[in-house]
């Protein structure tokens, strides 16, 4: 079966301003993010893409540009299980005012869970996107070849979920995982089972570096802005 490029958007203004975009129409990249689409052709060169798929929002659909400007032969398609998680009354407000929240608690350390008012549950969104990633491997694999490689781009939450299902891990222990904006996690599906071969790969360790302010213990919902 294909495998699958993951790409997170690059950074966007609600990541800047620290706010729970989700659907909230408008959300662009921001100048680092742009940069950071503009260099996305470069660190995907050497692969023979076959597709392209995205999220409906802004931010992915600018980040997916310049890789289609670079390959006029490809149109990308837009899959709306891809798009961010549903967060309801909580999309457009400030992640600091949320976190006194108690359901932010559950969403930490239980999120099967977690549903967000207004919104959807968070097992909800795992179950959509991966049913349509299985539909897309289908897809791409009968219209290319099973040794296929296409690339999805969408967002934080979306894909370490998407991760968590190909690892077997249980959605209560995905906030584990980390994906910055722009980095590209890789999962090579086969007759048996799923590997995943790249996470959160951005070529770039400034991240890692100690940061004067302490990071917290938890997660980043939605998937945070990355390195400063």
């Amino acid at each position: 079966m294909p495998t699958l490029i993951l790409v997170r958007h690059g950074r966007s203004t609600a990541n800047t301003e620290g706010v729970l975009a989700g659907w909230t129409p408008g959300v662009a990249l921001d100048e680092r993010g742009a940069a950071q689409a503009a260099a996305l052709p470069g660190r995907l060169a050497a692969l023979p893409i076959a597709e392209i798929v995205s999220s409906p929002l802004q931010r992915c659909q600018e980040t997916i540009r310049p890789l289609l400007d670079a390959r006029p032969g490809l149109t990308a398609h837009t899959e709306e299980r891809i798009g961010e998680c549903h967060y309801g009354d909580w999309s457009g407000r400030k992640l600091a005012d949320l976190k006194d929240e108690p359901l932010m608690d559950v969403v930490q350390s239980h999120p099967t869970a977690a549903a967000f008012p207004g919104g959807e549950s968070m097992r909800a969104m795992q179950t959509r996107a991966a049913e349509a990633v299985r539909e897309w491997n289908a897809r791409v694999e009968r219209d290319h070849g099973a040794d296929a490689v296409y690339v999805m781009c969408s967002h934080g939450d979306i894909i370490k979920s998407l991760v968590a299902d190909a690892l077997g891990l249980h959605l209560d222990l995905f906030q584990r995982i980390s994906v910055e904006p722009c980095s590209i996690t890789a999962i090579r599906y086969t007759r048996l089972r799923p590997f995943l071969v790249r996470l959160g790969d951005t070529g770039d360790f400034a991240s890692l570096a100690p940061r004067e302010e302490a990071a917290a213990g938890d997660a980043a919902v939605g998937g945070g802005a990355g390195a400063p």
